[in-house]
């Protein structure tokens, strides 16, 4: 496994994570949103990760090297459908029903929160990770002083 395979797996765990956090905090300024531009409630919003894609020869290349993974990427961002939406009675709102409720967003401010908190662990371990790998380069170069 070269330094920069490493540094690179770090990168894109770094970037995913970072997407993540977006999605997280564009959920939490939705939290209230009653109407979007197709007039029904926000939806929460979840980031979907998988490995990198390889070549068939990088693949074999890189076991006969020993090294496995090649990192991570987004695969697609989707909108939850099966939890259901918050009920509030509040006949005096605009984005009220017949019945006098309002539909919240599915979006649950504790789980956001905890999902921001994890994102944020995981990005700081990637930083970590990609900070070893570069001090290892560093001593590497520092042999032949």
């Amino acid at each position: 496994m070269s330094i920069f395979s490493g540094m690179n797996i770090s990168a894109s765990g770094m970037s995913a994570q970072r997407l993540r956090m977006d999605v997280i905090s564009q959920n939490i300024a939705n939290v209230n949103t009653t109407r979007d531009e197709n007039g029904e409630p926000y939806r929460r919003k979840t980031v979907v990760f998988s490995e990198k894609n390889v070549t068939p020869f990088e693949e074999v290349f890189m076991k006969s090297a020993g090294t496995s993974g090649s990192g991570v990427k987004v695969t697609r961002i989707i909108e939850d459908n099966v939890t259901p939406l918050r009920k509030v009675y509040d006949p005096s709102h605009p984005d009220a029903d017949e019945d006098g409720y309002v539909s919240y967003p599915n979006v649950n401010i504790l789980q956001e929160m905890t999902d921001l908190i994890d994102a944020t662990r995981s990005y700081e371990a990637n930083v970590t990770a990609f900070n070893a790998t570069k001090n290892m380069a560093m001593k590497g170069l520092e042999v032949g002083k």
